[in-house]
Order: structure tokens, then C-alpha cells, then sequence
């Protein structure tokens, strides 16, 4: 069943490329008294992921900011290594958006977001979802209706409906 709002977001471990390298990245405590935006999306340097929704957070990062929105996470069934590469090409760090990788898909499954595309090799990938989370509890989550598709999740979208 997937996360709906009003529901606690599920303790799961992700993990990003650190100073000494990888390193785990407990969700809960990041959430906990602070008001955070987390997306997540099927696959880093995959075309509507790298074209559409991370830029669209980067676009947006400081409006979310005048909102009172302390971080900008965004999760991928990727491994740190990736995120860090994908970080690295489109300055997504520096932009103001946290990237972390949910390698073994343990939030996307505990969310209720994974999705199979076996032709393009996506097993266990996230959905595209984008939600505003205070004090650890969902408040607002936009899901996409239309596989493929890149319209309610996107930073501008989020913005709009907070």
C-alpha cells in the first residue's frame, strides 16, 4: 500500500558518496522537526529524470527555501557511486538538492513507490512522486496518474500545491 498523506514516513537507511566514501544515511532523524521536500524518481541519468524533474527542483530550490523548506532530497534506486557521478554532471548539490540513493529500493518499497519496466531493465525502481514533509509526517504528496510522465511531480508542481 502506498504512503498517503498524513502518514509518518517509513525509518529506512539510504546512502551518498561522503568524504572517506560511502556512507549511510539514516531518513527518519533528516526528517525529524524540520520541513523537508523529498522526490524521488526511476533512475539517475535517465532522460526525464535528467531533463525534466531534478532540474526542476534545482530551478526551484529557492522558493522552496521562502517557504521555510529546510532540504531538498531527492531519492533514486541507484548506488552512491551514481548519485555522486549524476551530482557531479548536473550540480545538483550546488543548486541546493541533496541526492541520495536508495540502493537496495528499501524506502521506495517501504513508500509503496516501486515499479518494474523489464524492457529498459528498471526491477524495483521508484515511481515518480514528489511530497512536503514536516516533523517526519507527509503533508502533501503529488504521484504521477501517467507512466512516463513528468507534470505533478515536478518542483513547480509541489510549489503550486503547498
Amino acid at each position: 500500500m502506498a504512503i498517503s498523506t498524513g502518514d509518518r514516513m517509513p525509518d529506512a537507511t539510504l546512502s551518498r558518496f561522503g568524504a572517506e566514501g560511502p556512507e549511510q544515511v539514516p531518513l527518519v532523524p533528516r526528517l525529524d522537526g524540520r520541513k523537508v521536500v523529498v522526490f524521488g524518481l526511476p533512475g539517475a541519468f535517465s532522460r526525464g529524470c535528467s531533463k525534466t524533474h531534478l532540474p526542476s527542483f534545482m530551478r526551484t530550490a529557492d522558493a522552496f527555501r521562502e517557504k521555510g523548506v529546510e532540504e531538498i532530497i531527492c531519492v533514486s534506486v541507484n548506488d552512491p557511486f551514481v548519485m555522486a557521478a549524476w551530482d557531479e554532471t548536473t550540480g545538483a548539490g550546488k543548486a541546493g538538492v541533496t541526492l541520495l540513493a536508495d540502493p537496495a529500493s528499501e524506502l521506495t518499497k517501504a513508500l509503496g513507490m516501486n515499479m518494474d519496466v523489464p524492457p529498459i531493465g528498471f526491477y524495483d525502481r521508484s515511481q515518480r512522486y514528489a511530497m512536503l514533509v514536516e516533523d517526519g509526517v507527509v503533508k502533501v504528496l503529488q504521484t504521477e496518474e501517467t507512466a512516463g510522465a513528468c507534470e505533478l511531480t515536478t518542483g513547480e508542481a509541489l510549489l503550486e500545491a503547498i
